[in-house]
């Protein structure tokens, strides 16, 4: 039977907001999943802009190549959380990172559902 562990995203200190400093690839490290395959991260993000405008998210799931590892999404003004990423997996060590139109005004927060 598997067994579900709620974590912290890795890149985040004490489950703290992870502010997406980068503005290109790349990206501000986010969470690296679990290593191996025989366990999986199911990641729940969500984001929050803190500048007057909208700002394009652009989030590297496990890879860099586009279109096939990029979600983007744009996160309206300071209005806030959003959901990025709704409950998907990773595993085998990737890393999920993040860069934004402009830099530190977006926060990433969420957590991880580690199914073994």
């Amino acid at each position: 039977m598997a067994t579900y562990s709620k974590i912290i995203l890795s890149g985040s200190t004490n489950g703290r907001p992870i502010k997406v400093a980068a503005t290109s690839t790349p990206g501000t490290l986010i969470h690296t999943a679990v290593a191996g395959t025989s366990s999986l991260d199911e990641l729940h993000l969500y984001a929050v802009n803190s500048s007057a405008s909208a700002v394009k998210l652009t989030v590297e799931f496990g890879g860099t190549t586009s279109p096939d590892d990029l979600i983007e999404f744009t996160v309206p003004a300071e209005d806030g959380l959003y959901l990025v990423i709704p409950g998907l997996p990773l595993q085998n060590g990737l890393a999920v990172r993040a860069f934004a139109g402009s830099g530190n005004v977006i926060n990433i927060v969420g957590f991880v559902n580690r199914i073994a």
